[in-house]
């Protein structure tokens, strides 16, 4: 199926959008939202947030180079990293649309709650809820660490430099091809 990619009008500023998170690790179903989202705007910012209170199984700048390397075939899309708040990160890079993902309605709850805080915080910044993916709906980072130290197969839910680097860092696997 061809997706039709939106974009501004000529002479009309570019829209920019944030698809924030913690990424820890970046899974399949990430990716099919980052895909999506890049044909709803310009350019679609994938910001990794630095959230040391969920104690993160790797490092930002990790996170953000298997988001670079995973991401390299959209050509509107570009990854970085932010601390503080999702709002001002935004408003510094220039933008207008917040782009979230909802699994299920537990999802939906919390989600509800940070795009109204953020509209308190800043009224000309939206968020765009985008529901996952049929196949990734059962899928968090979270299950993918666990299914993987259990010695399951991870390689439909990640990417392959992700599954490369779980291994590696989860069963001390010897790292091999990407």
């Amino acid at each position: 199926m061809k997706i039709t990619r939106f974009a501004s009008p000529k002479g009309v500023s570019p829209v920019i959008g944030i698809y924030p998170g913690t990424f820890d690790p970046l899974t399949s179903g990430h990716l099919d939202l980052i895909g999506r989202g890049s044909h709803l705007v310009d350019r679609l910012i994938v910001a990794v947030l630095a959230n040391e209170a969920k104690h993160p199984l790797f490092s930002m700048e990790e996170r953000t180079e298997m988001l670079r390397e995973a991401t390299a075939h959209f050509p509107n899309v570009e990854v970085d990293s932010f601390n503080g708040l999702l709002v001002q990160f935004a408003q510094a890079r220039g933008a207008k649309l917040l782009l979230r993902g909802i699994r299920a309605v537990s999802d939906y709850e919390y989600e509800l709650q940070m795009a109204l805080m953020n509209r308190r915080l800043n009224p000309n910044i939206e968020t765009v809820f985008l529901m996952a993916g049929e196949s990734y709906s059962f899928l968090s980072s979270r299950m993918v660490k666990e299914v993987i130290r259990l010695g399951g197969d991870v390689s439909q839910m990640v990417p392959p430099n992700v599954e490369h680097r779980l291994r590696a860092r989860l069963l001390g696997a010897a790292a091999g091809p990407e």
